[in-house]
Protein backbone atom coordinates (compact mmCIF):
# COMPACT_ATOMS: atom_id res chain seq x y z
CA UNK A 1 0.00 0.00 0.00
CA UNK A 2 1.34 3.44 -1.08
CA UNK A 3 0.82 6.15 1.54
CA UNK A 4 2.10 9.55 1.70
CA UNK A 5 4.27 10.31 4.44
CA UNK A 6 2.69 12.86 7.35
CA UNK A 7 5.39 15.12 7.15
CA UNK A 8 4.68 16.36 4.06
CA UNK A 9 1.19 18.26 5.31
CA UNK A 10 0.52 20.64 7.99
CA UNK A 11 -1.78 19.20 10.77
CA UNK A 12 -4.87 21.12 9.40
CA UNK A 13 -4.89 18.91 6.14
CA UNK A 14 -8.22 17.27 5.73
CA UNK A 15 -7.57 15.18 2.84
CA UNK A 16 -4.97 14.27 -0.02
CA UNK A 17 -5.91 13.71 -3.57
CA UNK A 18 -4.36 10.16 -5.01
CA UNK A 19 -0.97 10.65 -6.32
CA UNK A 20 0.98 9.73 -9.55
CA UNK A 21 4.35 8.77 -9.70
CA UNK A 22 5.73 9.90 -12.76
CA UNK A 23 6.94 6.75 -15.59
CA UNK A 24 10.23 8.46 -16.28
CA UNK A 25 10.96 8.10 -11.56
CA UNK A 26 8.84 4.68 -11.43
CA UNK A 27 11.00 2.90 -8.52
CA UNK A 28 13.68 0.32 -9.29
CA UNK A 29 11.92 -2.95 -9.53
CA UNK A 30 15.90 -4.67 -8.30
CA UNK A 31 16.24 -2.70 -5.47
CA UNK A 32 15.93 -4.90 -2.57
CA UNK A 33 14.68 -1.92 0.18
CA UNK A 34 11.75 -2.91 1.51
CA UNK A 35 9.99 0.89 0.42
CA UNK A 36 10.76 2.93 -2.28
CA UNK A 37 10.69 6.97 -2.16
CA UNK A 38 10.13 9.60 -4.21
CA UNK A 39 9.51 13.11 -3.71
CA UNK A 40 7.00 14.60 -5.84
CA UNK A 41 6.51 18.72 -5.91
CA UNK A 42 8.03 18.40 -1.86
CA UNK A 43 5.83 15.43 -1.13
CA UNK A 44 7.19 11.97 -0.41
CA UNK A 45 5.75 9.21 -1.58
CA UNK A 46 6.34 5.86 -0.35
CA UNK A 47 5.36 2.99 -2.30
CA UNK A 48 5.32 -0.72 -0.37
CA UNK A 49 7.12 -3.45 -2.48
CA UNK A 50 4.19 -5.29 -1.50
CA UNK A 51 3.16 -4.69 -5.06
CA UNK A 52 6.16 -5.39 -7.06
CA UNK A 53 4.60 -4.90 -10.26
CA UNK A 54 3.62 -1.37 -9.82
CA UNK A 55 3.02 0.51 -13.55
CA UNK A 56 2.29 4.53 -13.80
CA UNK A 57 1.27 5.36 -16.99
CA UNK A 58 0.80 9.16 -18.34
CA UNK A 59 -2.72 10.60 -18.07
CA UNK A 60 -3.84 10.81 -21.58
CA UNK A 61 -6.82 13.83 -22.76
CA UNK A 62 -9.63 11.18 -21.52
CA UNK A 63 -8.20 10.44 -18.07
CA UNK A 64 -7.45 6.99 -18.27
CA UNK A 65 -4.80 4.50 -17.55
CA UNK A 66 -3.65 2.13 -19.29
CA UNK A 67 -2.45 0.35 -15.82
CA UNK A 68 -2.80 1.66 -12.32
CA UNK A 69 -2.17 0.26 -8.77
CA UNK A 70 -4.59 -0.15 -6.40
CA UNK A 71 -3.32 3.10 -4.03
CA UNK A 72 -4.47 4.47 -0.99
CA UNK A 73 -3.35 8.17 0.50
CA UNK A 74 -3.49 8.54 4.69
CA UNK A 75 -2.79 11.51 6.17
CA UNK A 76 -3.43 11.67 10.25
CA UNK A 77 -4.72 8.65 11.66
CA UNK A 78 -4.72 5.32 9.42
CA UNK A 79 -8.06 5.29 9.02
CA UNK A 80 -8.65 8.69 7.21
CA UNK A 81 -8.14 7.47 3.93
CA UNK A 82 -8.88 8.30 0.38
CA UNK A 83 -8.90 6.06 -2.43
CA UNK A 84 -7.51 6.44 -5.97
CA UNK A 85 -10.77 5.91 -7.73
CA UNK A 86 -12.12 9.49 -6.30
CA UNK A 87 -9.99 10.99 -8.33
CA UNK A 88 -12.43 9.62 -11.37
CA UNK A 89 -9.35 7.75 -12.85
CA UNK A 90 -10.64 4.57 -14.54
CA UNK A 91 -7.77 2.07 -15.43
CA UNK A 92 -8.06 0.05 -18.84
CA UNK A 93 -8.10 -3.11 -16.66
CA UNK A 94 -10.18 -2.29 -13.51
CA UNK A 95 -12.82 -4.70 -12.71
CA UNK A 96 -15.79 -4.38 -10.83
CA UNK A 97 -17.05 -7.27 -9.06
CA UNK A 98 -21.06 -7.79 -8.09
CA UNK A 99 -20.91 -10.35 -5.23
CA UNK A 100 -17.33 -10.84 -4.56
CA UNK A 101 -18.04 -13.86 -2.78
CA UNK A 102 -15.92 -17.05 -3.01
CA UNK A 103 -16.08 -17.54 -6.67
CA UNK A 104 -16.11 -13.55 -6.86
CA UNK A 105 -13.01 -13.28 -4.63
CA UNK A 106 -10.85 -16.22 -7.08
CA UNK A 107 -11.67 -14.26 -9.80
CA UNK A 108 -10.06 -11.28 -8.66
CA UNK A 109 -7.34 -13.10 -7.17
CA UNK A 110 -6.57 -14.35 -11.00
CA UNK A 111 -7.56 -11.00 -12.87
CA UNK A 112 -4.79 -9.72 -10.66
CA UNK A 113 -2.30 -12.05 -11.82
CA UNK A 114 -2.62 -11.12 -15.99
CA UNK A 115 -3.33 -7.45 -14.46
CA UNK A 116 -1.05 -6.92 -11.75
CA UNK A 117 -1.81 -2.79 -11.85
CA UNK A 118 -5.39 -3.09 -12.17
CA UNK A 119 -8.09 -2.01 -9.26
CA UNK A 120 -10.19 -4.19 -8.12
CA UNK A 121 -13.75 -3.43 -7.02
CA UNK A 122 -16.43 -5.54 -5.14
CA UNK A 123 -20.08 -4.46 -4.55
CA UNK A 124 -21.67 -6.52 -1.90
CA UNK A 125 -24.94 -6.41 -0.33
CA UNK A 126 -24.43 -5.72 3.40
CA UNK A 127 -21.00 -4.12 4.70
CA UNK A 128 -20.20 -7.65 7.05
CA UNK A 129 -17.00 -8.61 4.97
CA UNK A 130 -15.40 -5.61 3.79
CA UNK A 131 -12.53 -5.89 6.03
CA UNK A 132 -12.06 -8.97 4.45
CA UNK A 133 -12.19 -7.27 0.74
CA UNK A 134 -10.21 -4.82 1.92
CA UNK A 135 -7.23 -6.83 2.79
CA UNK A 136 -7.08 -8.90 -0.27
CA UNK A 137 -6.78 -5.58 -1.85
CA UNK A 138 -10.33 -5.14 -2.96
CA UNK A 139 -12.09 -2.14 -2.82
CA UNK A 140 -15.50 -2.53 -1.41
CA UNK A 141 -19.11 -0.96 -2.16
CA UNK A 142 -22.36 -1.45 -0.73
CA UNK A 143 -25.30 -2.67 -3.09
CA UNK A 144 -27.09 1.44 -4.08
CA UNK A 145 -24.07 3.40 -3.53
CA UNK A 146 -23.55 5.46 -6.65
CA UNK A 147 -20.34 4.69 -8.40
CA UNK A 148 -17.63 7.55 -9.46
CA UNK A 149 -17.43 5.84 -12.84
CA UNK A 150 -17.89 3.17 -15.36
CA UNK A 151 -16.02 0.46 -15.73
CA UNK A 152 -14.08 -1.42 -18.27
CA UNK A 153 -14.94 -4.80 -17.01
CA UNK A 154 -17.64 -6.03 -15.11
CA UNK A 155 -18.30 -9.68 -14.10
CA UNK A 156 -21.60 -9.98 -12.31
CA UNK A 157 -21.32 -13.38 -9.39
CA UNK A 158 -24.33 -12.84 -6.82
CA UNK A 159 -26.96 -15.66 -6.98
CA UNK A 160 -30.48 -14.11 -6.94
CA UNK A 161 -31.26 -15.78 -3.36
CA UNK A 162 -30.22 -12.13 -2.31
CA UNK A 163 -32.78 -9.79 -3.96
CA UNK A 164 -36.40 -9.74 -4.76
CA UNK A 165 -35.12 -8.09 -8.57
CA UNK A 166 -32.15 -10.07 -10.15
CA UNK A 167 -33.03 -8.72 -13.37
CA UNK A 168 -33.21 -5.58 -12.19
CA UNK A 169 -29.69 -5.54 -10.08
CA UNK A 170 -28.25 -7.18 -13.54
CA UNK A 171 -29.45 -4.08 -15.49
CA UNK A 172 -27.86 -1.54 -13.06
CA UNK A 173 -24.28 -3.41 -12.80
CA UNK A 174 -24.73 -3.32 -16.82
CA UNK A 175 -25.21 0.52 -16.79
CA UNK A 176 -21.96 0.36 -14.79
CA UNK A 177 -19.82 -1.12 -17.62
CA UNK A 178 -18.32 1.56 -20.28
CA UNK A 179 -18.95 -0.98 -22.97
CA UNK A 180 -15.34 -1.71 -23.74
CA UNK A 181 -13.85 -4.29 -22.23
CA UNK A 182 -16.46 -7.02 -21.07
CA UNK A 183 -19.24 -7.42 -19.03
CA UNK A 184 -19.75 -11.40 -17.26
CA UNK A 185 -22.67 -13.04 -15.69
CA UNK A 186 -22.19 -16.34 -14.07
CA UNK A 187 -25.39 -17.88 -14.51
CA UNK A 188 -26.87 -21.55 -13.81
CA UNK A 189 -26.86 -24.52 -16.65
CA UNK A 190 -30.09 -25.29 -14.94
CA UNK A 191 -31.89 -23.53 -17.98
CA UNK A 192 -31.12 -25.94 -20.34
CA UNK A 193 -33.90 -27.97 -21.47
CA UNK A 194 -32.40 -31.87 -20.22
CA UNK A 195 -34.02 -33.83 -17.46
CA UNK A 196 -33.47 -37.49 -18.50
CA UNK A 197 -30.16 -37.92 -17.93
CA UNK A 198 -29.55 -37.33 -21.17
CA UNK A 199 -26.45 -35.91 -23.18
CA UNK A 200 -26.32 -31.84 -23.30
CA UNK A 201 -24.44 -29.11 -24.71
CA UNK A 202 -24.08 -25.30 -25.62
CA UNK A 203 -26.85 -26.04 -27.92
CA UNK A 204 -28.90 -27.65 -26.25
CA UNK A 205 -32.01 -25.76 -26.27
CA UNK A 206 -33.42 -23.91 -23.23
CA UNK A 207 -36.35 -24.51 -21.07
CA UNK A 208 -39.04 -22.22 -21.88
CA UNK A 209 -40.56 -18.94 -19.69
CA UNK A 210 -43.17 -19.76 -17.67
CA UNK A 211 -42.36 -23.80 -16.52
CA UNK A 212 -40.48 -23.24 -13.52
CA UNK A 213 -39.83 -20.09 -11.74
CA UNK A 214 -36.34 -20.90 -11.04
CA UNK A 215 -35.39 -21.05 -14.64
CA UNK A 216 -37.31 -18.00 -15.12
CA UNK A 217 -35.32 -15.69 -13.00
CA UNK A 218 -32.16 -16.87 -14.72
CA UNK A 219 -33.35 -16.51 -18.33
CA UNK A 220 -34.83 -12.91 -17.57
CA UNK A 221 -31.54 -12.18 -16.44
CA UNK A 222 -29.37 -13.68 -19.05
CA UNK A 223 -31.29 -11.69 -21.46
CA UNK A 224 -31.06 -8.47 -19.95
CA UNK A 225 -27.14 -9.51 -20.23
CA UNK A 226 -27.43 -10.60 -23.82
CA UNK A 227 -29.15 -7.01 -24.63
CA UNK A 228 -26.44 -5.06 -22.87
CA UNK A 229 -23.21 -6.87 -24.61
CA UNK A 230 -22.83 -8.94 -22.25
CA UNK A 231 -22.00 -13.04 -21.95
CA UNK A 232 -23.07 -15.71 -20.40
CA UNK A 233 -21.70 -18.45 -18.84
CA UNK A 234 -23.65 -21.40 -17.53
CA UNK A 235 -21.83 -23.02 -14.52
CA UNK A 236 -22.63 -26.31 -13.10
CA UNK A 237 -22.19 -27.30 -9.93
CA UNK A 238 -19.68 -25.59 -8.11
CA UNK A 239 -17.40 -27.73 -5.85
CA UNK A 240 -14.77 -27.31 -3.37
CA UNK A 241 -12.89 -29.73 -0.58
CA UNK A 242 -15.26 -27.53 1.98
CA UNK A 243 -18.11 -26.55 -0.37
CA UNK A 244 -20.79 -28.25 -2.63
CA UNK A 245 -23.42 -31.00 -3.00
CA UNK A 246 -21.00 -33.52 -0.61
CA UNK A 247 -20.97 -31.22 1.99
CA UNK A 248 -23.73 -30.81 2.41
CA UNK A 249 -25.06 -34.54 1.98
CA UNK A 250 -22.59 -35.52 4.36
CA UNK A 251 -24.03 -32.52 6.87
CA UNK A 252 -27.77 -34.49 6.42
CA UNK A 253 -26.61 -37.82 6.89
CA UNK A 254 -29.50 -39.06 4.44
CA UNK A 255 -31.11 -37.19 1.62
CA UNK A 256 -34.30 -37.83 0.12
CA UNK A 257 -33.40 -37.80 -3.34
CA UNK A 258 -32.72 -40.76 -5.92
CA UNK A 259 -29.45 -41.66 -6.13
CA UNK A 260 -29.21 -42.35 -9.89
CA UNK A 261 -29.25 -38.25 -10.50
CA UNK A 262 -27.00 -37.30 -13.14
CA UNK A 263 -24.81 -34.04 -11.53
CA UNK A 264 -21.88 -32.28 -13.24
CA UNK A 265 -19.67 -30.20 -11.43
CA UNK A 266 -17.17 -27.77 -11.96
CA UNK A 267 -13.98 -26.85 -9.53
CA UNK A 268 -14.61 -23.12 -8.22
CA UNK A 269 -11.36 -22.59 -9.25
CA UNK A 270 -11.99 -23.58 -12.87
CA UNK A 271 -14.80 -21.60 -12.49
CA UNK A 272 -13.21 -18.43 -11.65
CA UNK A 273 -10.13 -19.31 -14.72
CA UNK A 274 -12.79 -19.82 -17.33
CA UNK A 275 -14.76 -16.22 -15.82
CA UNK A 276 -11.37 -14.78 -16.57
CA UNK A 277 -10.59 -16.43 -20.37
CA UNK A 278 -14.17 -14.84 -21.33
CA UNK A 279 -13.78 -11.41 -19.94
CA UNK A 280 -10.27 -11.34 -21.58
CA UNK A 281 -11.74 -12.25 -24.85
CA UNK A 282 -14.05 -9.16 -25.02
CA UNK A 283 -16.67 -11.13 -26.68
CA UNK A 284 -20.61 -9.72 -27.20
CA UNK A 285 -23.64 -11.14 -26.56
CA UNK A 286 -22.47 -15.25 -26.49
CA UNK A 287 -23.18 -17.74 -23.61
CA UNK A 288 -20.58 -20.63 -22.80
CA UNK A 289 -20.77 -23.20 -20.91
CA UNK A 290 -19.14 -24.25 -17.91
CA UNK A 291 -18.20 -27.87 -16.53
CA UNK A 292 -15.81 -30.77 -16.35
CA UNK A 293 -17.29 -33.16 -18.52
CA UNK A 294 -17.50 -36.13 -16.02
CA UNK A 295 -21.00 -36.15 -15.53
CA UNK A 296 -21.75 -38.20 -11.96
CA UNK A 297 -25.04 -39.69 -10.10
CA UNK A 298 -25.00 -38.73 -6.87
CA UNK A 299 -24.29 -42.20 -5.27
CA UNK A 300 -21.02 -41.99 -8.03
CA UNK A 301 -20.35 -38.44 -6.09
CA UNK A 302 -20.99 -39.88 -2.60
CA UNK A 303 -18.97 -42.87 -3.39
CA UNK A 304 -15.62 -41.25 -3.88
CA UNK A 305 -16.12 -39.00 -1.26
CA UNK A 306 -16.21 -42.17 1.18
CA UNK A 307 -13.43 -43.76 -0.74
CA UNK A 308 -11.09 -41.04 -0.60
CA UNK A 309 -10.98 -41.11 3.33
CA UNK A 310 -10.46 -36.98 3.35
CA UNK A 311 -13.77 -36.63 5.43
CA UNK A 312 -14.51 -37.41 8.94
CA UNK A 313 -18.38 -37.72 8.59
CA UNK A 314 -20.21 -40.61 7.01
CA UNK A 315 -23.00 -40.65 4.32
CA UNK A 316 -25.86 -43.18 5.26
CA UNK A 317 -27.70 -43.20 1.80
CA UNK A 318 -30.21 -41.50 -0.76
CA UNK A 319 -33.72 -42.49 0.04
CA UNK A 320 -35.75 -40.98 -2.94
CA UNK A 321 -37.21 -42.55 -5.93
CA UNK A 322 -39.55 -40.60 -7.79
CA UNK A 323 -37.52 -36.75 -8.02
CA UNK A 324 -36.32 -35.97 -11.73
CA UNK A 325 -33.48 -36.87 -13.26
CA UNK A 326 -30.32 -34.87 -14.67
CA UNK A 327 -28.57 -34.05 -17.37
CA UNK A 328 -25.17 -35.01 -18.87
CA UNK A 329 -23.04 -31.72 -19.60
CA UNK A 330 -20.35 -31.42 -22.41
CA UNK A 331 -18.73 -28.21 -23.28
CA UNK A 332 -16.33 -29.15 -26.33
CA UNK A 333 -17.11 -26.18 -28.23
CA UNK A 334 -16.07 -23.62 -24.97
CA UNK A 335 -13.49 -25.61 -25.12
CA UNK A 336 -12.13 -25.32 -28.22
CA UNK A 337 -13.22 -21.38 -28.82
CA UNK A 338 -11.62 -20.23 -25.71
CA UNK A 339 -8.59 -22.52 -25.68
CA UNK A 340 -9.78 -23.19 -21.86
CA UNK A 341 -9.14 -26.14 -19.96
CA UNK A 342 -10.00 -27.02 -16.05
CA UNK A 343 -7.70 -27.75 -13.55
CA UNK A 344 -9.35 -30.69 -11.98
CA UNK A 345 -10.36 -32.48 -14.85
CA UNK A 346 -12.81 -34.28 -12.41
CA UNK A 347 -14.25 -34.75 -9.13
CA UNK A 348 -12.62 -37.91 -8.62
CA UNK A 349 -9.43 -36.18 -9.84
CA UNK A 350 -9.79 -33.61 -7.01
CA UNK A 351 -10.20 -36.26 -4.42
CA UNK A 352 -6.91 -38.15 -5.63
CA UNK A 353 -9.69 -41.02 -5.06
Amino acid sequence: MSMVSQDCFSNNAAAVASLVLPHSQSPNPRSNSTTFFHDFKGIRLSVSRKFPSFTTSRLNRNRHFSSFPILMASVGAPSETLEASSSGIVGANDLMIVGPGVLGRLVAEKWREEHPGCQIFGQTVTSDHHAELIEMGIKPSVKGTQVPHKFPYVIFCAPPSQTSDYAGDIREAASNWSGEGSFLFTSSSAPYDCNDNGSCDEDSPAVPIGRSPRTDVLLKAEKVVLEAGGCVVRLAGLYKADRGAHVYWLSKGTSDVRPDHILNLIHYEDAASLSVVILKKKLRSRIFLGCDNHPLSRQEVMDLVERSGKFSKKFQGFTGTSDPLGKKLNNSKTRAELGWEPKYPSFAQFLGA
